[in-house]
């Protein structure tokens, strides 16, 4: 279980990387433009990605 769920993270930090490494600028301007956002909206945003993860692993277990 542990091999897993560090496969998992570090598969979520190859992911996470690929956008700042490919295109810094557009990562930064995306990031900029996240500062903007209220709370609410950073919730349902943080709701939805964990939603759409969780049907995902659902869907392909």
């Amino acid at each position: 279980m542990s091999d897993l769920l560090l496969g998992a993270i570090a598969l979520m930090l190859v992911l996470e990387g690929l956008l700042p490494f490919l295109s810094p600028q557009r990562w930064r301007s995306m990031f900029q433009k996240a500062t903007l956002l209220s709370d609410g909206q950073i919730r349902f945003v943080g709701l939805s990605c964990m939603l759409v993860g969780m049907l995902l692993l659902l869907v392909w277990s």
